[in-house]
């Protein structure tokens, strides 16, 4: 057998789980397969954005012959170090949560709840391990589609080199994706760090993290590694966490992360990193003080950077810098006869949901609209997105302070969770809807849920934005009861009730009067 055109893949610990995956998404005994004729569609990139683009575009059934190209793991981040990883490690984490909360519901704490770290770990890659088999080679292959493994570079107006094999192409479609770029703090690459690329790899503890970000990945990962019995603290340069989330959402997780002993420090510039004898030194500026703080590991949940890096995209008249690939609302790069979808896309959302739909309408743009006619937009979606603490942020279309900056007047309802029966039952009364909608109209504009499972309530919500219906049917859609999605039902209410104006009461009076 022809040995493999490309480098051999490991993920440690290369345990059973491990060996699963890579078997799945990077099979050293894979041999690509030799081109014939010209593909209708070459994708290079295999995460969520272009595995939905070739499995797409291959299901139309239509005849389309499609190739895919990928460098690394198939599946991309969410499968390999993003998404399914680090739900897997939260979900852990959750069960200490509730745990330590037991009392609360009337159950006795355990003295010393035992967190079996590399159990913990362990459960992860065997999860992560089970669902690979959806982005597998193999799969891929029986879809009809030729899986290229090795790095893709352009090499003519219609061509692109993979190893020893050279593919024709009547248009491309760059998925590459983006990785964690390499902080810019003195020293820290002789200390070492970790990544949401490494940070899973791990099989042992570490007793103190430094989380340097206080966006969503580190907030995240933060709270769980702190649950999992890491004394943790979390280094954020802005003046509060979470700072493009709502202020007061973004305040209810910094006050949970205070009362679980999460340190939290603000306002910090980072100067250097160095090795002691006990461990990693972080050196940084705070409020004009020099200070500094010993651990065993950091991990670093800031900052992403776009894979443009030897496809030759100068010479495809592909616009690109290091945000990513220029693309218009079509996701049409500047060059005709090649597209872009996902993280690789400067200026647009970096979510596995919004990689997936962003696929759609490259396959519809790329195939299915002749002579450029009925085109889709980007700008048509209406994109939810969630951060994954406890209690989780969910978010969709515009804040408050988006609409005044775009002349829309705007008012706001906002509906405690502590009035809300279930999140009363529950214990879980932290947290509120909160719905923005047009002055004197009931057309939503957007909405913050912050809630143990908000992931799951935006969804109504954002189904009402896309279908344009307003908060006055919403409030006439029975919702069970009791349930936490009722704050939203709530939120409807209150909407409707702002229509009984004092004109409208005095009528309403004298009708009742007439009736009677």
């Amino acid at each position: 057998m022809t040995s493999p055109a490309f480098d051999r893949v490991t993920v440690p610990p290369m345990d059973e789980y491990n060996q699963k995956l890579v078997n799945h998404l990077h099979p050293n005994d894979w041999v690509n397969p030799k081109p014939t004729g010209v593909y209708d569609l070459v994708v290079i990139g295999a995460g969520t954005a272009g595995l939905v683009v070739a499995a797409g575009s291959a299901g139309l059934d239509i005849g389309l012959k499609i190739a895919i190209i990928e460098k690394h793991l198939m599946g991309g981040d969410c499968l390999n170090v993003g998404c399914v990883p680090s739900k897997c490690v939260i979900r852990s984490s959750r069960v200490v949560g509730e745990m330590r909360n037991a009392a609360t519901f009337g159950i006795g704490v355990p003295e010393n709840i035992k967190i079996d770290f590399p159990a913990v770990m362990q459960r992860m890659r065997k999860l992560r391990a089970g669902i690979s088999h959806h982005d597998s080679a193999q799969r891929f292959a029986s879809l009809g589609i030729d899986v290229f493994l090795g790095s893709g570079t352009f090499t003519g107006e219609n061509t692109i080199a993979v190893g020893d094999r050279t593919l024709q192409f009547k248009k491309a479609v760059i998925a590459t994706g983006a990785r964690a770029v390499r902080p810019k703090i003195d020293g820290i690459e002789g200390v070492g760090y970790l990544t949401n690329e490494t940070v899973f790899n791990l099989t042992t503890r570490p007793n103190r993290l430094a989380v340097i970000g206080g966006g969503p990945i580190g907030c995240e990962l933060a709270q769980s590694f702190r649950r999992l019995g890491c004394e943790v603290v979390l280094l954020h340069r802005g003046s509060h966490i979470l700072n493009k989330e709502d202020a007061d959402a973004a305040d209810i997780v910094q006050n949970v992360f205070d009362r679980e002993g999460l340190q939290v420090e603000l306002g910090i510039k980072l100067t250097r990193a160095t090795q002691s004898e006990t461990g990693k030194v972080l050196h940084f500026e705070q409020n004009g003080q020099l200070r500094s703080i010993e651990v065993d590991e950091i991990l670093v949940g800031a900052g992403r950077a776009a894979n443009v890096e030897g496809l030759n995209l100068e010479q495809m008249g592909v616009k690109y810098d290091k945000y990513g690939v220029h693309v218009d609302d079509y996701l049409q790069t500047s060059n005709p006869q090649i597209l872009a979808a996902g993280d690789i896309c400067k200026g647009y959302w970096k979510f596995t949901h919004a990689a997936e739909s962003a696929a759609v309408i490259v396959i519809k743009n790329a195939l299915l609209s002749p002579f450029g006619l009925t085109k889709y937009k980007v700008s048509d979606l209406t994109m939810p997105w969630v951060t994954f603490t406890d209690p989780e942020i969910a978010h969709v279309g515009m804040y408050e302070h988006e609409a005044q900056e775009k002349g829309i007047s705007v008012s706001t309802i906002k509906v405690p969770m502590d009035t809300v029966d279930r999140a009363i039952a529950d214990s879980e009364t932290e947290g509120f809807v909160k719905v923005h909608h047009k002055t004197g109209s009931d057309k939503i504009l957007g909405a913050t849920i912050v809630a143990p499972h908000a992931g799951e309530m935006i969804s109504e919500v954002t189904m009402a934005m896309y279908n344009k219906i307003g908060l006055k049917k919403i409030a006439s859609v029975i919702h069970p009861y009791p349930v936490q999605a009722d704050g939203i039902k709530k939120a409807a209410a209150a909407y409707r009730k702002t229509l009984v104006t004092p004109m409208a009461k005095k009528l309403l009076k004298f009708i009742n009067k007439l009736s009677g």
